[in-house]
């Protein structure tokens, strides 16, 4: 078996993965509209004008790397079950030192996980 090179090693590198997700403005813009206060997927798509779709795959990516989370679950006047999303991270610095990027995540204080 060939030993990985240095980009199928990347591929499985978490800090690689955040800084690949995070360069999409999408992605940001997703992650920090639930900063403040915890939103449902229709909500996000709404007040950024992105479809419905792209909401929700992104929302995915992001509780895959652990930066958002269900905070809540509401139930609609259908009575269907809602989750509402907050963002896990109040702040993101990546800096690039001799090739090696360094990833820092500070913890999102405005707005702590509810009870539910």
């Amino acid at each position: 078996m060939s030993k990985p090179n240095i980009i199928q090693l990347s591929e499985f590198d978490i800090t690689q993965k955040i800084i690949e997700s995070l360069s999409s403005i999408c992605t940001r813009a997703v992650l920090f509209s639930i900063k403040e206060a915890s939103k449902d997927a229709t909500q996000i798509a709404d007040e950024l004008k992105i479809s419905i779709s792209t909401v929700y795959k992104t929302l995915s990516t992001l509780e895959d790397l652990a930066l958002a989370e269900v905070d809540k679950y509401i139930i609609s006047s259908e009575g269907k079950k809602i989750k509402q999303y907050r963002s896990r991270i109040g702040k993101v610095e990546i800096t690039l030192e001799h090739l090696e990027p360094s990833l820092n995540l500070y913890p999102n204080t405005q707005n702590p996980k509810s009870d539910s």
